[in-house]
């Protein structure tokens, strides 16, 4: 059995699809139900915080070979406002969590969806595991907390851990079974939303120091990552934190361009100021997981995101 929190959300659904489609049981853990694309994905489904009691007595039950722990509070921009949130949920829920492995399942490896966030304003793009992290948002430093939390765990009780900082994470189930849901913040899936209902897009920020004034990011297919995901069960892994990235940066307008070219058209675009906390370029190498598992893990490109992507909101339209 392989518990999944925040299951019904959009990496830690494909994330379960995966699983399921590798013949593994999953216990779901979330506080939004499932739709209906998920829901026959779960051996068990619990609607609830992951921290709850009911939760928590679930997870024991289970005594699960592994825990993915995807759950919590992830923007950027409100984390800034609300801080408090996001060290409830992202922190303090967690050690609630870890708690219960350390006491109840000492021999469960735990996986955790950190954030390429923890680098903040990089010194140096690509990001490595050994660079500085110096977080800008209260997101960034909620997760790298718990990366911390995760090492003096393993040190102390010999936690078994897994931590996956996420660069951004991007596309759809390429058989058509789960994407975002609408009103997504992702870049991606905000433009061709937005290019679907003859809307509007806003570019957040023009006058970056790079080539074109855009932001310059790293995208990695959903699908990779919870392929990634599957890997990571294997125990021969050692803990550690790695980057999931995909492997170059694709500025804002670079984007843009790809998907007219694809899709064969575009919405209104708008230019608003640029949003704190959002640094100029992150990129990162993901050289440190392909040695770890001694192949490639990657499928996917830029192209096929934004076709998986389109074709998952055509037909949602």
């Amino acid at each position: 059995m392989i518990v999944v929190t925040g299951a019904a959300g959009y990496v830690g659904g494909q994330i379960a699809l995966k699983l399921a489609d590798a013949g593994q049981q999953v216990l779901g853990i979330d506080r939004r139900p499932c739709h209906s694309g998920l829901a026959s994905t779960f051996k068990d489904f619990v609607q609830n915080d992951f921290a709850s009691d009911d939760a928590l007595g679930k997870i024991i039950e289970a005594q699960p070979t592994a825990i993915i722990h995807c759950a919590g509070t992830s923007l950027v921009g409100p984390s800034i406002m609300h801080p408090s949130e996001y060290y409830k949920n992202n922190v303090a829920k967690t050690m609630a969590l870890l708690d219960i492995v350390r006491h109840a399942l000492p021999r469960t490896r735990f996986i955790f969806s950190s954030s390429a966030a923890v680098y903040g304003e990089p010194i140096m793009t690509p990001c490595h595991e050994v660079d500085p992290c110096e977080p800008i948002s209260p997101y960034g430093e909620s997760k790298r907390m718990v990366e911390q939390i995760l090492e003096s765990y393993h040190r102390a009780y010999g936690l078994d851990y897994v931590a996956f900082r996420y660069f951004n994470a991007c596309g759809a189930d390429p058989e058509g079974r789960h994407g975002q849901e609408a009103g997504a913040t992702h870049l991606i899936a905000r433009y061709l939303e937005a290019t679907r209902d003859d809307g509007q897009f806003r570019v957040y920020g023009d006058d970056y120091p790079t080539d074109d004034g855009t932001c310059v990011r790293d995208y990695v297919h959903v699908d990779d990552i919870a392929h990634a995901h599957i890997l990571a069960l294997n125990p021969a892994i050692e803990s550690g934190v790695y980057n999931l990235a995909g492997g170059e940066g694709t500025s804002v307008k670079q984007i843009m361009e790809q998907a007219r070219i694809i899709v064969g058209k575009m919405p209104y675009i708008a230019v608003d100021p640029r949003r704190a906390g959002d640094p100029a370029v992150l990129t990162a190498s993901s050289d440190k997981f392909e040695r770890a598992i001694g192949m490639p893990w990657r499928s996917y490109n830029l192209t096929d995101v934004i076709t998986h992507t389109w074709a998952w909101y055509v037909r949602k339209n």
